[in-house]
């Protein structure tokens, strides 16, 4: 797998991630009680993350090979 592959599978599961976080955040917009408010709080707090260090990854393995790319220091291949 080239490093392009990858890059578009990171890709694809940030787009799953902010996919299910606009779902749970739509379903804490509805819940009726504040303890599912909460749970579902912490979960979306839970994907951020992940959210977060797809995009990152996605970014580092699609232009690791360019030059001028700055790479990030949290990542290394």
């Amino acid at each position: 797998m080239t490093l392009l592959e990858l890059s578009k599978q990171y890709a694809h599961s940030a787009h799953l991630l902010r996919m299910r976080i606009r779902t749970l955040r739509q379903m804490e917009r509805n819940a009726e009680d504040e303890e599912t408010r909460q749970q579902l709080h912490r979960r979306i707090a839970d994907l951020q993350p992940m959210l977060s260090q797809c995009r990152q990854l996605q970014l580092l393995t699609a232009h690791y090979y360019e030059r001028s790319f700055h790479r990030n220091e949290r990542y290394t291949l």
